[in-house]
Formats: C-alpha cells, structure tokens, sequence
C-alpha cells in the first residue's frame, strides 16, 4: 500500500482542539457543582433555555439534544422538578405530549451558570457571542 498519511500537523490540530473541548467540559461540569447541580442538571435546563425559537421542549426533542434515551430524560426531568428547577405543562396543540420550562429557581441558577460559562468561553477565546438584534 502506497497510501500518504496524514500530515503531523492534522494530528495536532485534532488532539488541541480535543483537549479545549475536554478542559472546558470540565470547567463546566466543576461549575454546575459549585451551583449545588450535577453537571446533567444544567445540561437539561441549557437545553430547554437554548431550544431554538421557545424556551421551553418536549422530553423527546431534549432527549435528542443531551444524547440520552428518552427514558432516561424522563427521569432527569422528574429530578429536576423535584428540585424545583424545571416544571411541567400541557402541549395545547397536542394533549398527549407535554412541554418542560424552567421555574424561576431554574432559571436564576442557570443564568448564573450561564454567564460563568460565557466568560470562560471569552476568555479562552473560544467562542465570540453576538446579539442578533445588532446587526
């Protein structure tokens, strides 16, 4: 086989950029602990306060966005609520499904959270964020 291999500087980039990701995973989950959260905790409200276009979602549409199965977001959902941090109410145009949204609880851990969380980004020059109302 005559095959060219990759060149060493594609290895590089691939384990840095790898490594960024690992450190800041990190970072975030050490943060939601320090909020009194386990790191699924604020994965779950991120998802229902980032969902596009609402701030709220259905079990299945968060399932899909954490990469669980949808049972296993069900129970982090009851969790969640039993903790006060994510509530329940019924889909209008469809009254077999329901919807998630934070409570006001949930949405005052996670601001704090997510201000931390974009400071680090700033920081480490990861990611730059834009108002879409300036443009």
């Amino acid at each position: 086989m005559n095959e060219e291999r990759l060149p060493k500087h594609v290895y590089e980039q691939l384990a840095l950029f790898r490594y960024r990701i690992r450190k800041f995973i990190r970072f975030s989950e050490e943060a939601a602990r320090s909020k009194g959260l386990t790191p699924q905790y604020h994965q779950l409200m991120l998802s229902i306060m980032g969902f596009p276009e609402r701030n709220y979602a259905t079990p299945k549409e968060l399932a899909e966005r954490l990469q669980i199965s949808p049972h296993a977001c069900v129970e982090l959902i009851q969790r969640c609520e039993e903790l006060g941090l994510v509530w329940r109410f019924p889909n209008q145009s469809d009254k077999r499904s329901i919807y998630i949204g934070l409570t006001d609880s949930g949405m005052e851990v996670l601001e704090e959270l997510s201000e931390i969380h974009r400071d680090e980004l700033k920081r480490a020059g990861l990611l730059e964020f834009h108002d879409p109302e300036e443009r």
